[in-house]
């Protein structure tokens, strides 16, 4: 070693008087290897250590610090006192020195070898020696870095300092102005309060150095590398002020002071923060200051402007009355809650009782945020007020100052917590439930609606509080609801009415099952509606159409769906034979109220069950009867054959099949499957039904089977993927026959679908690309050949595969891109391909989509338009004029459903072929077109700006053009037209304001309406009072 001492004394040279810095590595890696040890590199810095030159000595440490930091691991016990001792004295040197000195305090503090005590010694030397505040940023986010270190690891020797501690972080952080560091320094204060640190005679002095910094105004410099957030800061500093009741006494005063700022961000923060201060407060802390806190949050909310602010005082407000209501009343004591209480009344209390109710919703408002901080407060504040609301209410004529009450109980109602109340404490409601009861019952039977609405939603909050409603209150409101949906036509109620039933049927379902239920299926099934007293008979369909409806809206128990259900069933099944004269639209909606079961009811075993067992066979049987009967009979027609009634039917199955669990998905799929191809009817009801059915083979004109086929894709194609399909080889095979060789447009699409929604879900491999080489060959023969008479067969099969392959991302799906491009060139095909980029790009709603469990990959749109933009512009170039049109329609498709940040982004490449696109004479193509410019020209690029001159010249006659959409859409681009730089649209003002004058007299009132809003823009360019 002494041979190899040359070696560290040029180390320590070059380091430091050639100020070397990459010196330090090689003295740390020749210390790791053994080469000296600590000792000696200090004895080898002994010169510079005594320099009488400052710099020199800091270059000494600094060397020392910067190698310990490499090393410090492997420090022993006695290595590591003999540089703390030397540590601790050089902080009394030169200040140029402290900077190394606490870096190296900051590496010895992490070493494992650190002797017990030190610690101490350290932070009294730190204390003692360093005035922390004059020190650098970096040098100040040491000493904080240190501290943090160790309290996270030496606790109980800090807590050994007391006090003392406390008043050396307060000195070190007095006057800290940089929010890096005020980050730090609020997170070792909030170690000191909420780890139990002794605060001793200190707690003001640790809240005056960090209550000087609220509220917090600071807003990030842009492009902030360092990341530090105003709302971190106002988090870490609220964290110290509430977090010991021991700052009460100073911090509740500085919240009535802060309150009064007229900065907004200063009056949430100290809601915000009161709020939070008193849920760790006990009542005797908040005792001298209510009256105070009482006047500002009263103020705050009767003067807001702001809704933010409203919130955050009510629910300080709240967290004050929960704090009161947690003291424990003694005899000899004051009732704290009581108090406060008293004080709330007096000041809100009389403005609900006032004529005009002009402040009747602040006071109640401050009134409900007491009323839901205790079981306490509420009975209090209801006692209090709602006899008085009630007395009100009965007192007033006008149906708007009733309804205002109205609303005022419901709020109360919704405000008390019925959970808080124990089994044997009286509900805090029961006093005033049969006034509440009465006054809602009665204006259920009022002729006002705002009324009738406002009433049901006070029953369903008196609802919701768990045994207030005695049975024979519940079967009277279930009975009122029964009439309302009888006798009530208008819309708006009812769906009040269906909202309402279906809150009360999900906490009282056994009601409705005996008393709703029943009376609408009567009234579904009779043959006339007469209410009593009204000689005037009800349109019976409107009747039928919301006690349908209805049903659905209660059907969200399992129970009760299981009573309703069977109703539509029977509804269906009435309108296949022809009974009471049900129409198609009850059919569908029938339909579509099982839908919304499915869609709605808990998901449970049972639900699952009563779909796979009853109601998916059911309509499977009502459909084939009804395709059956279709063909062989010329008698009454039955609805179910109807497109309409199918595709919601479809709907119904898709929806519970995608909600099956996994048992019984493999056994509905199985049933579906050897129904379509085998023929097997076993599993279905009234089974009256040939023995050889063949559902999926051409069945020449007789479309009526083939088109069933609709019902088997809302089945395979919305299971799990989990779930598996039997015969997969040998039904797509089916699918793919019948998608090439049916006539009729609803089945060989449907069949098609189906073939694309299994194709989706299959996983990658060789099965899947078996079949898509087994597929493709037929469908591009069929496409090729300009003979054949099942080209548009063809087309939609692939298609549907290119959609279901481009979600997937899966490669074959750009060679059928390509295939599609270049049929936009095909004189029987290039129109419907130019719409078949709209279905690419758009979601389905009854195949491939997430719904259905499909695999749909993120952005796949803007994956498709990346990669093929180029692509349609080179064919668009390439094409004659007459295909132009095709091109500029699929490209108008595309474009029309990216996200509106990739239209902005991506459209100015394009800006050329849209503007071309408003020219030609295709409405669909102007209208695609101009809803993809509408959202740039709102927030307009350069190049569009460039092309100003054209895009009016383009606009201006779509104004007068013959579709009232188009007409809409280009008002809209020129009232976006004006809100461009002043200077470039002021030229085109006369041209424009010449051609609005005939918008305005357009015979449609929505064109009117945007040729004045438009014009009144240009008219005001330029003017004085203009923009």
């Amino acid at each position: 070693m002494a041979e190899e001492s040359p070696v560290l004394v040029s180390l320590v040279e070059e380091f430091v008087s050639g100020l070397q810095d990459s010196k330090a590595k090689d003295t740390a890696a020749g210390l790791k290897n053994g080469e000296f040890t600590v000792l000696q590199l200090v004895e080898a810095l002994g010169p510079s250590l005594t320099s009488t030159q400052p710099q020199t000595r800091a270059r000494g440490v600094k060397l020392l610090s910067e190698v310990l930091q490499e090393c410090y691991e492997d420090l022993t016990q006695k290595e590591v006192e003999v540089l703390l001792s030397f540590y601790e004295n050089r902080l009394k040197d030169h200040y140029v020195t402290t900077p190394p000195v606490l870096q190296g305090l900051g590496t010895l503090i992490q070493c494992p070898a650190l002797p017990p005590g030190a610690t101490v010694s350290i932070l009294k030397s730190l204390f003692q020696d360093v005035h922390v505040q004059s020190l650098l940023l970096a040098d100040r986010a040491c000493v904080y870095k240190m501290l943090i270190n160790v309290m996270d690891t030496r606790e109980a020797e800090l807590k050994a300092l007391g006090a003392d501690f406390v008043f050396g972080f307060v000195q070190s952080m007095d006057g800290e102005r940089d929010p890096r560091n005020l980050l730090l320094a609020f997170q070792i204060a909030k170690r000191i309060i909420h780890r139990g640190y002794s605060l001793g005679k200190f707690a003001e002095e640790l809240f005056e150095v960090t209550s000087c910094y609220f509220p917090i105004d600071f807003t990030p410099p842009p492009n902030d590398p360092h990341g530090i957030t105003r709302e971190e800061l106002i988090q870490e500093l609220r964290e110290v002020l509430t977090g010991t009741p021991k700052f009460a006494e100073f911090l509740l005063p500085l919240i009535v002071e802060k309150l009064d700022s007229d900065v907004q961000s200063a009056k949430l923060d100290s809601l915000q923060t009161l709020a939070a201060c008193v849920a760790r407060y006990e009542h005797k802390d908040l005792a001298g200051f209510l009256e105070g806190l009482w006047a500002s949050l009263r103020r705050e909310v009767f003067q807001t402007s702001s809704e933010r602010i409203e919130s955050a005082g009510l629910a300080a407000l709240t967290a004050i009355t929960s704090c009161l209501s947690r003291s424990v009343q003694s005899s000899d004591s004051e009732d704290a809650l009581g108090i406060f209480l008293e004080m709330v009344l007096n000041d809100c209390k009389h403005h609900l009782c006032e004529p005009d109710l002009k402040l009747v919703w602040p006071a109640a408002k401050l009134l409900q945020a007491s009323c839901s901080a205790s079981n306490r407060a509420s009975h209090i504040i209801l006692a209090a007020v709602m006899p008085a609301i009630i007395e009100q209410y009965n007192s007033k004529n006008q149906c708007s100052h009733r309804r205002t009450l109205l609303e005022v109980m419901q709020r109360f109602v919704q405000s008390v917590k019925s959970s808080e109340s124990s089994e044997n404490e009286e509900l805090v409601l029961s006093g005033v439930c049969p006034s509440l009861c009465s006054v809602t019952f009665a204006a259920l039977s009022e002729t006002n609606g705002s009324l009738q609405v406002t009433a049901m939603s006070v029953l369903i909050s008196l609802a919701r509080q768990a045994g207030l409603l005695s049975n024979s209150q519940i079967e009277l409101a279930v009975d009122h609801l029964t009439r309302l949906v009888l006798s009530e036509e208008d819309d708006k109620i009812s769906l009040a009415v269906f909202s309402c039933a279906g809150g009360l049927a999900e906490l009282h379902p056994t009601v409705f099952i005996t008393n709703m239920i029943p009376r609408i299926k009567k009234v579904i099934f009779s043959e006339s509606i007469q209410q009593d007293g009204d000689s005037a008979q009800h349109t019976q369909p409107a009747v039928r159409q919301r006690c349908l409806s209805v049903l659905a809206a209660v059907s969200i128990k399992p129970s009760v769906a299981q009573e309703s259900t069977p109703v539509l069933l029977e509804v269906l099944g009435a309108a296949h034979s022809g009974e009471l004269g049900f129409s198609s639209e009850e059919a569908v909606l029938a339909c579509s109220s099982l839908k919304t079961i499915a869609e709605r009811v808990e998901d449970t075993e049972d639900s699952g069950r009563c779909f796979h067992d009853i109601i998916i066979p059911r309509l499977l049987s009502l459909a084939l009867q009804a395709a059956l009967k279709g063909e062989n009979s010329t008698a009454h027609h039955s609805p179910l054959t109807e497109e309409a009634v199918l595709s919601t039917m479809v709907g119904v199955i898709s929806t519970a099949c995608a909600r099956l669990q996994p048992t019984l998905a493999g056994q509905t799929a199985a049933r579906f499957v050897s129904l379509f191809l085998d023929g097997d009817v076993s599993f279905l009801p009234g089974n009256s039904f040939p023995s050889q059915i063949k559902l999926l083979a051409n069945h020449g004109n007789s479309w009526r089977q083939s088109r069933m086929v609709c019902l088997l894709m809302g089945c395979v194609c919305s299971l799990p993927r989990t779930a598996a399909v039997p015969q997969m080889e040998r039904l797509l095979s089916e699918l793919e026959e019948m998608s090439c060789t049916c006539s009729h447009v609803m089945s060989y699409t449907s069949a098609a679908k189906c073939f694309a929604g299994l194709l989706n879900k299959i996983p990658a491999g060789d099965f899947l690309d078996g079949l898509l080489q087994k597929a493709m060959p037929r469908i591009l023969s069929e496409l090729n050949s300009a003979a054949s008479i099942v080209r548009m067969q063809a087309f939609t099969l692939m298609l549907w595969v290119a959609k279901a392959l481009l979600l997937r991302y899966h490669p074959t799906c750009a060679a059928l891109t390509d295939k599609l491009f270049s049929l936009l060139d095909d004189a029987d095909l290039g129109p419907v391909v130019a719409d078949g980029f709209s279905l690419l790009m758009s979601d389905s709603a009854d195949v491939l989509s997430r719904a259905c469990h499909a695999d749909v990959r993120i952005m796949y749109r803007q994956r498709f338009f990346s990669e093929n933009s180029a692509k349609l512009v080179q064919g668009f170039n390439a094409a004659p004029q007459e295909k132009k049109p095709n091109y500029l329609k699929a490209l108008s498709n595309i474009v029309n459903k990216l996200l509106k940040q990739v239209q902005v982004t991506e459209l100015p490449a394009l800006l050329s072929l849209l503007l071309e696109a408003l020219t030609y004479p295709d409405q669909s193509v102007q209208l695609s077109t101009l809803s993809c410019l509408e959202p740039v020209i709102a927030d307009p690029p350069a190049a569009l700006i460039q092309q100003l001159e054209a895009l009016v010249v383009r606009l201006l006659p779509l104004t007068s053009a013959p579709n009232m959409n188009v007409k809409i859409a280009s008002l809209r681009c020129i009232h976006a037209l004006s809100r461009f730089p002043e200077h470039e649209v002021l030229p085109f003002r006369a041209r424009v304001l010449r051609a609005l004058a005939r918008p305005l007299d357009d015979k449609k009132r929505l064109v009117r309406r945007e040729a004045v809003q438009a014009r009144g823009e240009w008219f005001l360019l330029g003017s004085p009072g203009g923009r």
